[in-house]
């Protein structure tokens, strides 16, 4: 399992992800539009394997039946999700490690701001 650090960026990058584009949100849950963006921008999309359809599905796989957003623990879940469909060859544990990998860290890029 990926590591106390490793997890603690992954959390951050959930957080900033989570407020990304909306001034009133928390960065405790986050709705479907910031999870297809943190899919792209941390490049667990790639086109082939995964695709906003499967990010799609499975955001809604992991949410609450009504609910709009998902919370950190969702979060995982859904990347627990994405993991063997991104990282083919690799184990379960092995895949969630690297999807963790390219999540962790990171923040949304903003494209065309000045």
């Amino acid at each position: 399992m990926a590591g106390s650090a490793e997890m603690a960026s992954l959390e951050e990058s959930f957080r900033k992800f989570a407020i990304y584009g909306d001034t009133k949100a928390t960065g405790q849950e986050m709705n479907g539009k910031n999870w297809a963006k943190l899919c792209k921008d941390c490049k667990v999309t790639d086109g082939k394997s995964v695709t906003s359809t499967d990010v799609d599905i499975v955001f809604s796989k992991v949410k609450g039946k009504t609910a709009r957003v998902i919370n950190y623990e969702e979060f995982k879940k859904a990347l627990e999700e994405l993991a063997p469909k991104r990282f083919k060859d690799k184990s379960k544990e092995e895949a969630y490690d690297a999807i963790c990998q390219l999540v962790a860290g990171k923040e949304p890029i903003n494209v065309g701001v000045t």
